[in-house]
């Protein structure tokens, strides 16, 4: 979805062909807020001993090494790509290093939290949240089932409220920041997660199944496209997202039919952190050998362009996966076990 939204972005498809793209993926960018709600859910449901004391201090090491150094290597290809002649504007000190220590969406201005790497704004995001979770899942479990239903009511309530309030406020444009990339604002869909998962773990989740939860996802997404943009971060989808991510969980744990348990949807699920950090810089590769947008039709070269982009975005997401996420993750926690066997 994301892909596809930035596809429709720099506008790999012109006239006609660009308005069909845009109808169906002009939402795609809820993608992300997808994600944010899916990695409450899985944190919360793989964390099953709330941490204390030194777990708190290894959970952030474990957070630090999955995301890292992947981040780290992308940034420096974004940095390549900059540096090039007729790339545009050069980087700063400030923007690069904001970027690298992944506070660059806490900074209200395009040059910082579209930096570089444009997407690793939402690994900001998720820094905040890998901050927070530890402080936030003891007093969430301690409220039990119905503190955390509560919770998922009120978070729910926020993501669809909120940007309804500044919409009605008549807060000028330049508020994008705020109402999308501020990790405070997305703070709720994270939240949101973590209780879902509490609920599912405690056998209390009452929402639909998967051919509903699908339903709900569709609709919202479609609804997302025809809306104002505050309201296209998360506020439509917010329900199918999080009905279908427990309706999914509620499944495997049922052993009912999932089309997310098979060998293929596992292996890209695996790859799809590298993917999400490389495909735009693959896109905006293919933008400048264009020289600009390429805006292309669907019968002179347009279809095979995408593939292109997608194939090469895919195949480099593989090895990026294969040997910089995976070995820098051993390589860190490695190191660390090494480190409390000597001192020991």
């Amino acid at each position: 979805m994301v892909f596809l939204y930035h596809v429709y972005v720099v506008e790999y498809f012109g006239g006609r062909s660009q308005g069909l793209v845009a109808a169906a993926f002009g939402a795609g960018n809820t993608g992300v807020s997808f994600f944010f709600v899916l990695s409450g859910f899985v944190l919360a449901w793989s964390t099953a001993r709330t941490p204390t004391g030194r777990g708190i201090v290894r959970f952030w090491r474990r957070r630090f090494a999955r995301v890292y150094p992947l981040h780290l290597v992308t940034a420096g290809a974004a940095l390549l790509l900059l540096l090039l002649p007729g790339a545009g504007e050069k980087p700063t000190a400030g923007p690069v290093a904001a970027n690298l220590a992944l506070v660059q969406s806490w900074v209200p201005e395009v040059r910082y939290f579209q930096g570089l790497n444009p997407v690793s704004w939402s690994l900001a995001a998720e820094a905040f949240f890998y901050l927070a979770f530890p402080l936030l899942v003891r007093p969430l479990r301690a409220l039990g089932r119905r503190g955390s239903a509560v919770v998922a009511g009120v978070c729910l309530a926020l993501v669809v409220a909120v940007p309804a309030w500044m919409e009605l406020s008549g807060l000028p444009d330049g508020t994008i920041w705020a109402d999308y990339f501020f990790p405070l604002y997305r703070l709720p869909e994270f939240v949101l997660g973590m209780a879902c998962a509490e609920l599912v773990r405690a056998g209390s989740w009452r929402g639909p199944g998967l051919p509903v939860a699908v339903a709900l996802t569709l609709g919202g997404y479609f609804l997302g496209s025809q809306t104002d943009y505050a309201f296209h971060a998360a506020a439509c989808t917010i329900v199918g997202y999080t009905t279908l991510i427990a309706a999914a969980a509620q499944a495997d744990l049922r052993g009912e039919p999932s089309p997310w348990r098979g060998r293929l949807s596992v292996r890209l699920g695996e790859v799809s952190f590298a993917f999400y950090m490389v495909h735009i810089l693959v896109i905006r590769a293919g933008e400048s050998l264009f020289g600009g947008h390429p805006k292309l039709g669907l019968t002179n070269g347009g279809p095979l362009v995408l593939a292109a982009a997608f194939s090469v975005s895919l195949a480099l997401a593989w090895a990026l996966h294969s040997w910089v996420e995976v070995p820098g993750r051993r390589l860190l926690l490695r190191s660390r076990r090494r480190g409390t066997t000597s001192a020991s």
